[in-house]
């Protein structure tokens, strides 16, 4: 608990920081007014400077890799495929899940901590429109999913869909919080947002039609942002500029007292257990592909009784950014790109030539179990170099910067792979088409317009595949989560042709009578 402001207790925070060598924080201290004072002190107090520091020279100089580094594709008996698997063992593994789902042991982790910068999109990502007919945000495309899923389980446990509960957990930042929480709510629209998109949202029940008190929102943590001379940067004269830790902050996140009991606040994976939840999905919000609660993932990690299990594509080519699955010194592993040399990039798979060696591409897509998450772990700190808007300490006056002039500190979701065992840990592979399609940028590569294009083309496939026609002058359609979570049900469509650039839950509920 933090302490109560006081003179003593201003004294007391001056002091700490002044031994851990970051004192100039109270440079501007006098020049507050009283109620600045009391925030400034009070977000002072949630900082442990000296830890930053400790955090801060580990990302700086991190440990040495071994001299002799070994790394190999994961064994056979920890990776699968679902592009090469039969149809029996998919039905075994989506079976599973299922009926886990429908057993209420199943939870989901949004991450949604993340703004739309590089999208030039200033609401966080969760509520971006990407132009499908509908007009339908992420945030509400996912929780149809959600919705869809559970009657898929309730259909296979004999039981209603309103009886089963699929608690969504949506991890935040500071930024992104009070826009995620009103967009949830239905109350409030962060701006600006174009028309559609706000009149669709004004139209949907509150939580996009789940039960609230399966909706959590809880904060990712917050680091402060570090100058050249290792100094905590200020934002204001009375307020230190803080980044989000990085999606590796979501394990210190669910392990946080957020939510009210009557016995007082407890943290989300501790709301988990008292809900019975055992197996846990995690996915972030910028793929309008993912397939929310997979069941065909969660029955197949249930299935293999391990840990921790984590979906993977592949790799496009060898010079494709993205870090890898892999095994390294015989622990599980992601190896960015960058660390890989071009022969063994290049290196191609010895029972198959036409693939590569080093393939198993991640996507950030997690299955835990809830005794993983239980478990307190300390990642290593990974430097970002950033243009950080700041004040300079010896006018200060605002500094935009045009270039990067600090350094964010930020932790990675997979850095704690390599505590497990090669029989503690699984990665699934999926087709890239159907499941992966990250929302970056604001043109080109991975934009609204790849995102756009990959879920109109999805219903296209899934149309087609169950006997429709698709009018060639579409460019696809848009096959709401509520008519098809994953391409089934849609044999009501044979033979019909589809002439508009979308299908609705009504046109399949009459075909069907």
């Amino acid at each position: 608990m933090a302490p109560k402001y006081s003179e003593a207790a201003v004294a007391a925070l001056k002091a700490e920081y002044e031994s851990a060598n970051q004192g100039h924080v109270f440079k501007f201290w006098d020049e507050l007014a009283q109620d600045e004072k009391v925030t400034f002190f009070e977000q002072l107090s949630g900082i442990t400077p000296s830890e930053v520091n400790f955090l801060r020279d580990l990302a700086l100089n991190p440990p040495k890799e071994p001299e002799e580094t070994v790394v190999e594709p994961l064994p056979a008996s920890a990776s699968a495929s679902l592009i090469d698997a039969d149809e029996q063992t998919i039905q075994s593994w989506r079976q599973r899940g299922l009926k886990l789902i429908g057993e209420g042991k199943v939870a989901v982790v949004l991450l949604a901590g993340g703004q739309g910068t590089r999208l030039a999109f200033p609401a966080p990502k969760g509520c971006f429109d990407i132009k499908l007919p509908s007009h339908k945000s992420l945030f509400q495309l996912q929780a149809e999913r959600i919705q869809r899923v559970k009657e898929l389980a309730a259909k296979e446990t004999n039981k209603n869909a309103k009886e089963i509960g699929l608690p969504w957990y949506v991890m935040t930042s500071g930024p992104t919080q009070q826009d995620t929480d009103g967009f949830f709510k239905g109350t409030a629209f962060p701006a600006p947002l174009e028309e559609p998109a706000v009149n669709t949202r004004k139209s949907v029940d509150p939580y996009f039609g789940l039960p609230e008190k399966d909706v959590t929102l809880f904060q990712q943590g917050v680091l402060p942002c570090i100058a050249p001379d290792g100094k905590f940067m200020l934002e204001s004269k009375g307020k230190v500029a803080e980044a989000p830790d990085g999606n590796g902050g979501i394990y210190k996140a669910l392990l946080q007292p957020f939510i009210e009991s009557e016995k007082g606040p407890i943290s989300i994976v501790q709301d988990m257990k008292n809900r019975g939840v055992e197996h846990v999905y995690a996915y972030c919000v910028d793929n309008c592909l993912a397939k929310v609660a997979d069941p065909v993932f969660i029955g197949f990690a249930a299935q293999k009784q391990v840990q921790i299990a984590t979906k993977v594509v592949r790799k496009d080519n060898p010079k494709e950014s993205v870090g890898l699955i892999m095994q390294k010194n015989g622990r599980p592993a992601v190896v960015e790109y960058s660390e890989l040399d071009d022969a063994t990039a290049q290196a191609q798979d010895p029972s198959n030539p036409q693939l590569l060696k080093f393939r198993a591409a991640n996507i950030v897509n997690h299955y835990y179990t809830i005794e993983t998450l239980e478990k307190k772990v300390t990642l290593p700190p990974h430097v970002a170099k950033k243009a950080i808007p700041c004040i300079d300490l010896s006018t200060g006056e605002k500094i935009k910067p045009e270039s990067k002039n600090g350094i964010k500190l930020e932790q990675f979701i997979f850095d704690n792979f390599k505590d497990l065992e090669l029989n503690e840990f699984a990665s699934f592979e999926v087709d890239r088409k159907e499941e992966f399609s990250p929302l970056k940028n604001k043109d080109g590569e991975d934009s609204p317009q790849t995102s756009y294009r990959d879920i109109m083309l999805q219903g296209k496939r899934w149309l087609e595949a169950a006997g429709a026609t698709v009018s060639e002058k579409l460019d696809g359609v848009e096959v709401p989560p509520m008519v098809s979570y994953d391409g089934e049900g849609l044999g009501v469509f044979k033979g019909e042709t589809i002439s508009e650039p979308f299908v609705t839950l009504e046109q399949a509920q009459q075909l069907r009578k």
